[in-house]
């Protein structure tokens, strides 16, 4: 295990700092997915309890999993300019304190999932975060420039963990949410890799822009783009959404492709920022399609 950073005498923790290593931004839309996910098991609004407790156990675990990514990730951290300025990898928040502090997230997650929802949904979060904090940081992304395919399917769950919440099962219309998010992740990751390829250098993590170059990545980008545009018609097919969310599914889709193909035919930083931009609207707007379309096809 790489060594910590730790806290100088003159370093003290804020509530800020321990917010930081949650990474709230994407807690927050692991939350939204799942969210989605409740949404999308039947056409009535679920219980509220388990809606609420369902979110705030996945984003209490959620919020260990990115604690304990930041402690273990805070040397890499340290030589990139997009995440040196973590608390983590300045050195404000000590081993013992994010430690503690995740062991704390994960025990109130735990105990408001059972309660709330059900001990499937409580099971499926905890091994999705354990395989984020553990199996991807230490094992995929320091060792294969495949690790955001590979290591996709803990940010690909989230929905899943919602239908399962709801549910109490995992069928065909939560596997096709949860295959929507793994072929979006490769694009979505890679187009910021481009415009930091010189952090993720001095990084020393094998990052495909890294390893395999700008145009082979790119290539990579166009192909994952087609094949989620082809995944994200699926819900039409098994008759999970209607004409609204295909139409829209297909537009989005396609101007992601386009986007790429732009980017693959002439390169800068800035269509590179735009694609990783779009990405995440992407992602937003083609779920809250998905949603709307659900509550149409029922008035």
């Amino acid at each position: 295990m790489m060594a910590m950073q730790q806290p100088s005498p003159a370093a003290s923790a804020t509530w800020h700092d321990y917010w930081v290593v949650t990474k709230p931004r994407v807690t927050a839309l692991a939350v939204f997915t799942s969210f989605i996910g409740m949404l999308l098991v039947d056409k009535g609004f679920p219980p509220a309890t388990v809606v609420i407790g369902g979110c705030i156990g996945i984003a209490l675990l959620a919020g260990a999993s990115f604690a304990m990514n930041c402690l273990l990730e805070a040397a890499v951290d340290a030589r990139m300019k997009r995440t040196d300025w973590r608390p983590s990898a300045q050195g404000r928040l000590s081993t013992a304190q994010i430690v503690i502090f995740a062991l704390l997230l994960g025990v109130v997650g735990s105990a408001v999932l059972i309660t709330t929802t059900n001990v499937l949904t409580w099971a499926l979060t905890l091994a999705t975060f354990f395989g984020y904090a553990f199996v991807y940081t230490l094992y995929l992304k320091p060792n294969t420039p495949q690790n955001i395919v590979i290591g996709g399917a803990a940010g690909a769950m989230p929905p899943v963990l919602g239908w399962a919440a709801v549910a109490n099962d995992v069928s065909a219309p939560a596997l096709l949410l949860f295959l929507i998010i793994f072929a979006w992740t490769p694009p979505h990751f890679w187009a910021l890799a481009l415009y930091r390829q010189e952090d993720y250098e001095k990084s020393g993590l094998p990052m495909l822009p890294v390893t395999h170059g700008r145009e082979f990545t790119i290539l990579h980008m166009l192909l994952y783009t087609w094949l989620l545009l082809a995944v994200s018609l699926l819900p039409v097919s098994i008759r999970m959404s209607g004409i609204v969310y295909g139409v829209v599914a297909l537009g989005l889709g396609l101007r992601f492709v386009y986007l790429v193909w732009q980017l693959r035919r002439e390169y800068s930083d800035a269509r590179s920022r735009g694609v990783f931009r779009y990405s995440l609207t992407y992602l937003a707007a083609l779920f809250a399609v998905l949603l709307a379309d659900h509550y149409l096809s029922w008035l």
